[in-house]
Order: C-alpha cells, then structure tokens, then sequence
C-alpha cells in the first residue's frame, strides 16, 4: 500500500503490486491512471514515498514437472516478472494480453531473462489480435505436451481471470490467479476487497491476493 506524499489528498494508500526485487531495493510498475500516479510520475530521485508492506501472499511455486503458463493483462501483469524470474530455469510461458501496443510493458525485461513472451492485443497493434484468453485456448488446444504437464498462474481484469477460471476446467489444469481489487486498508480490517470463495467470503488483501484458480466463485 502506496502514497505518494504526505498529504491528505488522495487520503487512502493505493495498492500495488512488487515488479521486481534488486538486491536490496525493489520496483514498481505502474501507469497514470489517476491523482496518485500522476504525483508518482513527477517524483525525483531520493524523494520518499511510504509504503505498508509488504502485505498479503505470493504465487506459489509449484515442485515436480510441470511447465509454468503465465497469463498477464495490461498491469496486471507487473507482479508475474519477478515469478518469471524466479523459475526461469522451469521455462515459463508467458502470455501477455492488452488493449492496444502502448500498454504492452516490460517485453524488453523478459528477453533479457530468456523468455519471449506470446503477445495479443485487442485492436491488432502488436502481436496477435484479439483477447490473451483466445491464444491461450488455441495453444492448449493444438499444443502435443500432455495439458496436465502445465501449471497457471496469472493476474489481470475479473473477465480474463473467469474466462481462465473456465478454461482450467475444460483443460483439468491446477493454477493459481491474483485478484485486483480495490482496497482501502491493506490489512484485513475494511472489508473493502472481499470476494466470494468455495470456501466463503475472504479478503483479497489478507487470505489473498492470490488464489487457487478453481477457489473463486465469479
């Protein structure tokens, strides 16, 4: 949880999630959308920000065999870099969807870890055109790897996140998907990001953000 001065306005922290870990310090990745990204792009370095964190899990990482399939939409696939960092030597698949070229991050970040990523964007503008959930559903329809060899792990918008919900059934695939929603506190006490589960209602700061794909009722 984010801001970025000491000021009242805007009065809650924002969340965000962590890019990437370098030595001591870590990155966030973030685009303008708003009043708190429109402070942090003007800030220099040495400026201090306050951050609360860091908060909630991490993507598990799966032991035996099978090959991670990562799956990010727009931002949100900024925390899936430092999960492709970290099992590189597993040789990731990564999908990387979004509306148009200009919101296509970090590629540049994925090369130089060895991993070229499958891109699609809505309007055509780079990689293949269309949704990141369709490409999906084509590689694992005509890939000849057993399906059970893959493992899921994404995070983006709720309509990719259920479509992926609906294409781990078909394909009898295990994974695990972080949820974006708004929070206001960060640490369980609002109730401001509760979601509906299998196992009743839990709070995606605190008993997530992330989650077994097949746990969220949408």
């Amino acid at each position: 949880m984010l801001s970025a001065d000491n000021s009242l306005d805007p009065l809650l922290k924002r969340p965000f999630s962590l890019f990437r870990w370098l030595d001591k310090d870590i990155q966030i990745l973030y685009r303008v959308v708003g009043k708190l990204t429109n402070i942090l792009k003007d800030k220099k370095p040495d400026d201090i920000l306050e951050i609360i964190g860091p908060l909630g899990n991490g993507f598990p990482v799966i032991k035996g065999k099978a090959r991670p399939i990562l799956i990010g939409g727009g931002i949100g696939s900024a925390p899936l870099f430092s999960l492709a960092e970290t099992i590189k030597h597993k040789k990731p698949i990564f999908f990387i969807g979004a509306k148009t070229k200009k919101e296509i991050l970090y590629t540049y970040a994925l090369k130089s870890i060895g991993i070229n990523p499958i891109i699609s964007t809505d309007d055509g503008t780079l990689g293949q055109k269309g949704v990141i959930t369709n490409v999906l559903r084509e590689f694992l329809t005509h890939h000849s790897s057993p399906i059970t060899d893959y493992c899921i792990y994404a995070c983006g918008p709720r309509p990719m996140l259920k479509e992926l919900t609906l294409l781990s059934e078909k394909f009898n695939l295990k994974g695990y998907i972080a949820l974006e929603e708004n929070m206001a506190c960060g640490v369980g006490a609002c109730l401001s990001c509760v979601v509906n589960t299998k196992n009743g209602f839990k709070r995606v700061c605190k008993e997530g953000p992330v989650f077994p794909i097949e746990e969220i009722v949408w």
